[in-house]
């Protein structure tokens, strides 16, 4: 076979190909522009690349840094309690400790204002004209006027004998903690928590007038170094006023606040019986507050018991329309709930079958959560009070769900019985 050439006319220019070396000086031209648009190319994806990074990503790479580190410092801790304790020692130790909690509160900085919205709760009229029937007429106690009475009862008491320049010195800190967005926090404010008269120098700051950056290094403060029952008063006469007035105001939750309150869940007995009791029993907790607060709830791990305790007492409480957002919370977390709290829930529901108002979408689907969670855990006694109460409190949507579930699952007396059967078999 011979090949076929490219016909030519008469007349083309014929190319000569020149020398060897030219010939290979220009294939190793060509060669070298290929490989500087390929680099060229895997530069500029690395550069896309680097760009995708985002921030979060960057927040994970940054705390999982800081993990090795508390690893790395834990490993040195335990080589430095071994050894014969000198006073190098010890700075070393307070210095690890230091660190470790600066880095602690710029991760709470940091990893939970992904958990954080912030824009403005919105609410719809309808439920919130329906809460209204619930709510007691009493108006709110604002974070103000609690502190002014708090101080009058002070100033009124034989014990106010504080040394004028203890005083001097928390108006100053007051002055600053007014103003205060960021960095440290006076050492004067920092033991605070070992003072014995701590609420009557703490109110000499004027918490009305701090910043909410503020607020949270407080409650950070007071969560740590002191007991339940202490860190409970602080939940209770500065931390709960503080929030309500900033949602009343504002229609949302400030950052720091919504940190804040975040904070106060490391002491759990001290956060229910110091926010969510005290707000539910006031009867004046509008539905904002409730979806606000209970939103902290669901999204935190609680311990069991705790909860179950806050479930006992809001189910025996009187009613009002924030409750049913906070069951509703608790109860979808899904705990092995005790009879007992199981019993109460029951009575707080069937205890409607007699009141002629329309209650609101809340409290249906208050209902439904628990049916969801919990048919098999009552008797059959309860089944049927709550079927009954299907024909004075029905919702048209909610409602069927409701019955469904009811009849299609046993009791927890039917199961009983079931496996006594069982056993007699056996």
């Amino acid at each position: 076979m011979h090949r076929h050439s490219k016909n030519r006319r008469h007349g083309d220019p014929v190319q000569t190909p020149g020398s060897l070396t030219d010939q290979l000086n220009q294939d190793r031209n060509v060669t070298n522009t290929k490989n500087r648009q390929k680099q060229k190319r895997k530069h500029d994806d690395d550069e896309e690349e680097e760009q995708i990074i985002d921030d979060r990503l960057s927040r994970k790479i940054i705390q999982q840094a800081r993990e090795q580190q508390n690893e790395f410092d834990n490993d040195e801790l335990l080589a430095i309690s071994k050894e014969e304790i000198d006073p190098e020692s010890i700075e070393r130790i307070n210095k690890i400790k230091k660190n470790r909690t600066e880095d602690s509160d710029e991760d709470d900085l940091n990893v939970q204002e992904d958990d954080y919205d912030d824009e403005e709760v919105s609410i719809d009229e309808e439920d919130e004209k329906a809460l209204e029937a619930f709510m007691s007429s009493q108006p709110r106690r604002l974070l103000g006027d609690i502190i002014a009475e708090k101080q009058t009862q002070n100033q009124s008491s034989s014990d106010n004998d504080l040394d004028p320049r203890i005083s001097s010195m928390y108006e100053q800190v007051g002055q600053i903690l007014a103003h205060y967005r960021s960095g440290k926090i006076p050492k004067a404010f920092k033991i605070l928590p070992n003072l014995a008269n701590w609420e009557q120098v703490l109110l000499i700051t004027q918490p009305d007038r701090w910043s909410a950056a503020s607020m949270y290094q407080a409650t950070r403060i007071f969560a740590s170094n002191m007991d339940a029952k202490m860190a409970q008063r602080f939940y209770n006469i500065i931390l709960l006023p503080r929030i309500r007035d900033d949602i009343d105001e504002y229609k949302k939750l400030n950052f720091h606040l919504y940190m804040a309150l975040r904070k106060a869940l490391f002491k759990p007995s001290a956060f229910f019986k110091g926010i969510i009791l005290p707000l539910c029993e006031s009867g004046t907790c509008t539905l904002r507050e409730a979806v606000i607060i209970a939103s902290i709830l669901a999204k935190n791990s609680v311990p069991m018991l705790h909860s179950a305790a806050a479930l006992l007492k809001i189910a025996e409480m009187n009613y009002s329309g924030g409750n049913s957002i906070f069951i509703r919370t608790l109860i979808e977390k899904r705990y092995a709930l005790p009879f007992r709290v199981v019993d109460a829930l029951v009575h707080h529901f069937i205890k409607f079958r007699s009141d002629t108002r329309e209650l609101p979408v809340l409290w249906h689907q208050a209902l439904l959560a628990f049916i969801q969670n919990y048919r098999q855990d009552i008797s059959t006694e309860q089944k049927q009070a709550l079927l009954e109460l299907l024909h004075h409190h029905f919702h048209h949507t909610i409602g069927p769900e409701v019955r469904k579930l009811l009849s299609e699952y046993k009791c927890r007396d039917e199961e009983d019985e079931q496996y006594a059967i069982m056993d007699e078999a056996d």
